[in-house]
C-alpha cells in the first residue's frame, strides 16, 4: 500500500483544511485512507531544528511521497533527506531561491510543486494598483 506522507513544520491544527484538502484529492482520484493508500503524518510543533530528523523518519519508512507543510523549512528539509521520493510543496516563497528546484518550468529531480511567490509579487501589485487608481497614495482611513 503506497504511503503519503506530510511533513509539518508548524502544529498539525492550523493545516487541517490543508491536510483535508489532499485527503478529498486523494479520494476523488480513487485513493481513501485505511483502503488502499497509507497516511504518516510528522509535525514539529514550530521546532524547526526537528525537521531533519522527521524528514529522515519518512525517507527510512519508503514512503511514495512527502507532502511539505509550513512553508520553506520543512520542503527544505524534506530536499536535503531524500533525492528519490517525490516532494510535493506549495510555498508562498520563490523555491528557486531557496534552491529546491532548478527552475520553475522546469524543476527537474524529484521536488514539484506550487509557487505563489506572495512576497515577490506584492511590489508588482503595488505598481498595479498604482496605474489603475494614480491619485491614490495611501490607504483610506477607517
Amino acid at each position: 500500500m503506497p504511503v503519503v506522507s506530510f511533513l509539518g513544520a508548524p502544529s498539525a491544527a492550523p493545516y487541517a483544511r490543508y491536510v483535508a484538502a489532499v485527503h478529498q484529492g486523494l479520494k476523488e482520484v480513487g485513493y481513501v485512507e485505511h483502503q488502499n493508500v497509507a497516511m504518516e503524518y510528522r509535525w514539529a510543533n514550530s521546532q524547526y531544528d526537528r525537521l531533519p530528523t522527521l524528514a529522515a523518519d519518512l525517507v527510512s519508512r519508503r514512503v511514495a511521497v512527502i507532502i511539505p507543510i509550513g512553508g520553506a523549512p520543512a520542503a527544505v528539509a524534506a530536499k536535503a533527506a531524500t533525492s528519490t521520493i517525490p516532494i510535493v510543496f506549495n510555498l508562498g516563497a520563490d523555491p528557486v531561491a531557496l534552491n529546491l528546484v532548478t527552475n520553475l518550468s522546469r524543476p527537474g529531480g524529484n521536488i514539484t510543486g506550487i509557487a505563489m511567490m506572495t512576497v515577490e509579487m506584492e511590489t508588482k501589485r503595488l505598481e498595479l494598483l498604482h496605474e489603475l487608481v494614480p491619485a491614490s497614495s495611501s490607504l483610506p482611513s477607517c
